[in-house]
């Protein structure tokens, strides 16, 4: 998964291209002068644009920042954070998006192109690119590089399924037929097959919910039952490479795209490799294999501010580029925080910890997988420098929120009354939100909103200045229209 493996040239439909590295070098000045004091000290002239400069005690990056960027939106995995932060790059940047229509890309079926909003295939190379496809979607690479060039950077995110299924109980409850017929999650866990059924609306978010957010296979067991097509498959799925499963990055670049069943007589079914148990070791690791030839970096929420300065140092931005607020987070819920270390929970939480890894046993492995790669590129960066990047991350953050947020924190929503802030609430859950401190300098209450807004009113933002609305002038009456 490293940035220089070989595994990278498998994305490729041709060639891949050795063109110099795309976008603009980045502009980050230092400070006019050393910060002295405290944070508490500096907050109350406090100007953002120098706040957001380079402190003395960072390392400048030399390299030209990574602009054509591919994130596989996850959900109830602290998605709507790094959402909020490539919503903010590339507005200031002036970055064109690649939106959909609405709010998601078709999902839950497959990612489509034809679903990107101002997508035009037959253009002859005169459609301007886009530099940043970042909304909901199940992962379809092979449609992903008809709109993002093939050299992009892909990366996503994982968040334990333990904690990700008490996240997504609540709040898909209305809307999984699993979860709406299970009086508690515990319950539901206890005897899951009593309440979930393959295919049922919904019902993708009641098992291996980041399995299926990446597109990947099912084994025969967890796919959906004959004449239910609920979700859709992809019409022309690419065909695995044949025998047995290949290694981590040897896979064969004319069979790269994803390894998607077919469907025949109403049943799905693997094309290829026949040897393949798909309920076993084997067909895990495949999966697994091809993920890390596709994906440059994964981030895992338990470990998200590490992660966001491993973004940062891949990306080649600066620090103050991943500085930002929670978003979509749920009351009493959170993000972060490690849950894969048990100690110090209940009993009956230890037990439905077991339960939901073992339920979603794709995503467990899933989860292991890439949160040991996290460990293993964090090892390569260094401690010691993580920790500091990562302490000063924090500090930025808490300044940044006391100087623009009320409380300084999210807020529960009956308190924010402009509707620019408020965020979509759906599910049993409050979902949390920003008011901004008045009083602000015109420049810090720029920031400030593009730190506070909620990932639908940015979509929407971002839309209207990529799409700006027609302005058609009204006819000329020889009298007044009539009321």
């Amino acid at each position: 998964m490293g940035v220089l493996s070989p595994s990278r040239t498998m994305r490729l439909w041709g060639p891949r291209s050795l063109g110099v590295a795309l976008g603009v070098f980045m502009t980050i000045g230092f400070a006019l002068q050393l910060w002295g004091g405290p944070f508490q000290r500096r907050l109350p002239g406090l100007q953002l644009r120098h706040f957001w400069a380079s402190s003395p005690g960072l390392a400048v990056p030399s390299c030209p920042p990574r602009q054509r960027l591919v994130f596989l939106k996850t959900h109830k995995s602290g998605s709507s954070s790094v959402l909020s932060l490539l919503h903010r790059y590339g507005d200031r940047h002036g970055l064109r998006f690649a939106l959909p229509a609405r709010y998601q890309f078709g999902y839950p079926r497959l990612f489509q192109a034809s679903r990107v909003k101002g997508y035009r295939p037959q253009s002859g190379g005169t459609q301007p690119p886009f530099h940043i496809l970042c909304h909901h979607m199940r992962f379809n690479l092979k449609e992903v590089l008809q709109v993002m060039p093939s050299d992009s950077f892909f990366f996503s995110i994982v968040r334990d399924p333990a904690a990700l299924a008490r996240s997504a109980f609540s709040y898909y409850k209305s809307t999984s037929s699993a979860f709406r017929k299970a009086p508690s999650l515990a319950a539901f866990l206890a005897n899951p097959r009593a309440f979930y059924r393959p295919g049922a609306r919904g019902d993708h978010y009641a098992r291996n919910l980041l399995w299926f957010d990446f597109g990947l296979p099912f084994p025969p067991e967890m796919r959906t039952k004959r004449g239910n097509s609920r979700v859709s498959r992809d019409p022309n799925p690419p065909q695995l490479p044949s025998g047995a499963g290949p290694p981590a990055h040897t896979l064969d670049p004319n069979a790269l795209f994803h390894p998607v069943p077919t469907v025949a007589d109403g049943h799905s079914q693997m094309s290829s490799p026949a040897s393949l148990d798909l309920g076993s070791s084997s067909f895990i690791q495949w999966n697994l294999a091809w993920l890390d030839s596709v994906f440059d970096l994964v981030l895992v929420a338990e470990y998200f501010d590490e992660s966001l300065v491993l973004l940062a140092d891949a990306l080649c931005w600066g620090l103050d580029d991943v500085v930002g607020f929670m978003h979509n987070a749920q009351a009493g819920g959170g993000q972060g925080g490690s849950t894969t270390d048990d100690g110090g929970l209940t009993t009956e939480d230890r037990q439905l910890t077991a339960r939901a890894r073992s339920w979603n046993n794709l995503d467990w492995a899933l989860y292991v997988h890439f949160n040991r790669s996290l460990w293993a590129r964090i090892k390569q960066y260094g401690q010691s420098r993580l920790d500091s990047a990562v302490a000063e991350l924090r500090a930025r953050r808490e300044a940044l929120a006391k100087h623009c947020l009320v409380g300084g924190e999210a807020l529960d929503p009956k308190y924010i009354t402009d509707r620019r802030f408020r965020p979509f609430q759906f599910g049993s859950g409050k979902v949390l939100g920003y008011v901004l401190r008045s009083g602000l300098s015109l420049q810090d209450q720029e920031e400030c909103e593009r730190l506070a807004t909620p990932e639908l009113q940015y979509k929407d933002k971002l839309d209207a200045k990529q799409f700006p609305p027609t302005v058609s002038l009204p006819l000329k009456t020889s009298r007044r229209p009539s009321p």
